[in-house]
């Protein structure tokens, strides 16, 4: 009895391969059957719930109990990310060393939880600041770039080759609709508790993750490669991202994406309320709609991977992802016109973010050798996280001399300078399916 599932295999520029004639191995079960990755993914969107309760809470502690400052508040705006600036690719390299990640994953969770659990104590004690707030911040936020580093190769470890897409599409709805639901809930959970004792809820989420994790029994066989020493073993992962001509262009896209979905989220709101007139009611409701798409841009892309691949779906993606910004810049009518197609539009964008979120991930980890994962993957959110402030910040002038309207439109001509990077790459070789 034969399988009618071909093998996957990767080619030399880590685009999908022709399909290949039908092989005589089992097929693997269904993910929802498998416990490792069902206690993965369920460890992930509560982690990554509670880290977005916290992103509102947290603030609000700062500002109503604390009374804090603009400066102070900026300070530790800036502690959820700086870690990532000054660690990230240091953590790629550190992972890569590892024969098991799920350690050091369980120990970065139970550290956050420690940290995020001092946060009603302190206040209880009389003790809280926005000092201590910050250093929270920092405590955590250094915790979740190890985490993130030793979870995208430990992925490769419990899911099967040709299941991955379907994984990675999975968590990243989870996070999708984490960043939308996680605020409303924190602010519940504030009205219910106080800012203060919502943090628990982030302290709660760490401790079940790490619970969860300690339960995966599926083994890890990771070889490390012999190290150089960590500014060696950095760089070799910032060579290959640049040199290999398909994580070239990922990185490349994803860097212009970012840049210029920052400048346009900087002058977001302004747009809406000041020159579109959206009720400021509805904005959070558009914004909700974002994470529905996510939700069906991880099950449209967990089914047509299969048939088509993740290059070819990428390649689309790209094109697609400046429609919402050029019909939000081109808008105008009525308010009902306005809403539908904003809606619309936000659906839509929700899912092809998802999708190509998704395929990234999956041709990352097919295009790298299993001892360069961690450092490849750091390099890139590094480099695509790193470009959010600049891109936020010239958002913002932009708009202050040119308009709020002519900067919208600038931001969709940049970002379809994506699909360059994607369609000019190896990437486009391969349009194919991957099964028959």
């Amino acid at each position: 009895m034969t399988d009618p599932t071909p093998v996957r295999t990767t080619s030399h520029d880590g685009t999908e391969p022709p399909p290949l004639q039908a092989r005589d191995e089992t097929e693997p079960p269904p993910l929802r059957k498998q416990r490792g990755y069902r206690l993965l993914w369920t460890a992930r969107t509560i982690s990554v719930t509670g880290s977005e309760v916290s992103k509102l809470a947290v603030p609000l502690t700062a500002v109503t109990l604390l009374s804090a400052s603009p400066a102070q508040m900026g300070l530790l705006t800036a502690a959820t990310s700086v870690p990532a600036l000054l660690f990230g690719l240091q953590s790629g390299a550190l992972a890569d060393r590892l024969t098991r990640h799920r350690p050091l994953m369980i120990a970065c969770e139970l550290v956050s939880c420690a940290a995020a659990a001092t946060v009603p104590l302190a206040w209880l004690a009389g003790l809280l600041s926005v000092s201590w707030l910050i250093v929270v911040a920092l405590v955590i936020g250094s915790a979740g770039v190890l985490f993130r580093a030793a979870n995208f190769p430990h992925i490769a470890a419990i899911i099967p080759e040709e299941q991955r897409t379907q994984a990675i599409a999975s968590f990243n709805a989870s996070y999708s609709v984490a960043s939308v639901s996680g605020p409303s809930l924190a602010g519940l959970l504030v009205q219910l508790l106080t800012a203060p004792f919502a943090v628990l809820a982030e302290a709660v989420s760490f401790l079940g993750s790490a619970l969860l994790l300690r339960a995966i029994r599926t083994p890890e066989r990771h070889q490390p490669a012999p190290s150089r020493g960590m500014w060696r073993d950095v760089v070799e992962g910032l060579r290959v991202s640049v040199t290999t001509p398909v994580l070239r262009a990922l990185l490349g896209a994803g860097v212009t994406i970012n840049f210029f979905a920052m400048a346009y989220t900087a002058v977001y709101m302004l747009y809406m309320v000041n020159t579109l007139g959206i009720p400021k009611g509805l904005i959070g409701l558009l914004i909700t709609l974002g994470g529905v798409g996510g939700l069906l841009g991880a099950w449209i892309t967990a089914r047509l991977s299969r048939r088509y691949g993740e290059s070819r779906i990428l390649l689309w993606s790209v094109l697609c992802f400046p429609l919402e910004i050029l019909a939000v810049g081109l808008l105008d009518g009525p308010l009902w016109w306005k809403l539908s197609l904003l809606a619309v539009t936000g659906t839509i964008t929700g899912g092809i973010v998802v999708a190509f979120a998704t395929c990234m991930s999956a041709i990352i980890l097919r295009s790298t050798t299993p001892e360069l994962r961690g450092r490849v993957n750091a390099t890139t959110t590094f480099a695509v996280q790193g470009v959010l402030a600049l891109g936020g910040l010239t958002g913002g002038v932009m708009a202050q001399f040119l308009g709020l309207r002519p900067v919208i439109l600038i931001c969709a001509a940049g970002i379809a300078l994506s699909s360059i990077w994607i369609w000019t790459s190896p990437l486009r070789s391969h349009n194919g399916p991957t099964t028959t």
